[in-house]
């Protein structure tokens, strides 16, 4: 009998303390409920007894809310459905949760295949989309990839060759990890930009014979008229050269496009004596505008690199900055050698890597900002007052060693120093106001 009082007892006292529990929550919801409501309406005074049917009310109102959101949605995937760019997204672990068709197109996703969520790495084989994604994900800004996406067929009953399709990848960040990303088919792009390279190329090729003749015959016939005609012999025979200049330009432009790994002589070279001989080779253009160089930096650093081709790439530098320098100004060139600290993948060590920072600064007008990001595209001049410098007159107008370029050197330059696995950035200096030119390049270790 005293077992079951306890028992009935202890029942008692659980139903009492849920009782208060529910109150206390009750009074608490309703607490929560009414400051909700006086935000969204806060000049009505609200009591208990209108708490259902307000509470009613917000709840239809959130259900239209969740109707027009997801009505919205639906109006975006259409939008993406019919885009002509590709689009697809994947979640935190790298599944694709959703892509449009021609996303599917490009990357070559079979229809059964994006139904449900599946990995990338399941679907499509491409480093470069993988390494946007995490770029992407890590920075959490927009991030933009360019690379030749090979197809790779899956079906060893159907071998066929890759197909290769250049994209434009445009990385965007979303919610919870998620990474939506955009895909521009630039094939067409690619295939018009070689059509143009191998046209100019071959026409380059068709005028260099004929231009190579109208010289000699200049030359043969220079001395042998009439003194008084002879200017203007001069004049055609500065024409042939700056168009023979031209026409060698493109050629060795053209080459290097096309396989610069191949074309490379490769030895030790120091840097500093190659920068004194270029300089050397254009004092006298520099002396007739009495632009003198400053040279800052050590006196001996060893590059891996194809000397001419270096060579070249230190002509075109200090030649921009002679010409486009004003009278009896100084042209500052800075050596500097840099080590970078970087992960070894077979031991997982840092190792130290050596690389060499070239600078040319001059005083010159400098770059507009609206051309800066093409200056190193080939035939893009900033405009003709950089072009061709106004204050020369006659036929020093039309020498080819004063007069300005064709549009194509930094465009060597680029091609050079990506060859050897360097870059090169383009600015204008904070305390010159002129052009910067800034090279880096792998060197020797010590």
């Amino acid at each position: 009998m005293g077992n079951g009082m306890v028992g009935l007892l202890g029942f008692v006292l659980g139903v009492a303390f849920s009782a208060v529990a529910l109150v206390l929550w009750q009074f608490r919801f309703g607490r929560r409920l009414e400051q909700l409501l006086k935000e969204e309406h806060p000049q009505k005074p609200w009591t208990f007894l209108y708490f259902p049917s307000a509470w009613l009310r917000a709840i239809a109102r959130q259900r239209q809310s969740q109707q027009a959101l997801e009505q919205e949605i639906e109006l975006y995937h259409r939008i993406l459905h019919a885009s002509p760019v590709g689009y697809l997204q994947v979640d935190e672990e790298n599944q694709v949760t959703w892509s449009n068709p021609m996303a599917r197109q490009l990357l070559e996703i079979q229809q059964s295949d994006y139904r449900r969520p599946r990995l990338l790495l399941e679907l499509v084989r491409s480093y470069e989309l993988d390494q946007l994604i995490e770029q992407t994900r890590n920075t959490q800004q927009l991030c933009r990839q360019e690379w030749n996406f090979h197809a790779i067929n899956a079906d060893p009953q159907h071998l066929f060759p890759p197909r290769s399709c250049a994209l434009r990848g445009y990385g965007l960040p979303l919610h919870r990890g998620h990474v939506g990303v955009f895909l521009e088919n630039r094939q067409e792009i690619a295939l018009l930009t070689q059509q143009r390279d191998r046209w100019v190329s071959d026409v380059a090729h068709e005028l260099k014979t004929p231009l190579t003749s109208i010289r000699l015959v200049a030359e043969t016939l220079q001395y042998r008229i009439d003194p008084a005609l002879r200017h203007w012999l001069d004049r055609l025979l500065n024409e042939v050269v700056r168009l023979s200049n031209l026409v060698q330009d493109v050629l060795d432009l053209s080459q290097l496009e096309r396989g610069t790994l191949h074309c490379l002589s490769i030895k030790s070279v120091n840097l500093p004596d190659l920068i004194q001989s270029a300089w050397l080779n254009l004092e006298p253009l520099a002396r007739q505008k009495q632009v003198k160089l400053e040279y800052t930096g050590v006196a001996h650093l060893l590059i891996q690199a194809d000397e001419s081709r270096l060579y070249r790439v230190l002509l075109n530098l200090l030649d921009n900055s002679i010409k486009y320098s004003p009278e009896g100004q100084t042209i500052r060139v800075c050596l500097t050698e840099i080590q970078e600290a970087e992960a070894n993948p077979a031991n997982s060590a840092l190792s130290t890597r050596h690389r060499v920072h070239l600078e040319v600064i001059d005083a010159g007008p400098g770059f507009s900002e609206a051309a800066l990001p093409y200056v190193f595209d080939r035939f893009f001049r900033v405009d003709q007052g950089r072009a061709r410098p106004a204050n020369l007159k006659g036929d020093r107008a039309l020498d080819p060693q004063i007069c300005g370029g064709n549009g194509l050197g930094l465009a060597i330059v680029r091609q050079i120093v990506a060859a050897h696995h360097g870059s090169v950035t383009a600015s204008n200096h904070p305390e010159t106001g002129g052009a910067w030119l800034q090279v880096t390049l792998p060197c020797i270790s010590p």
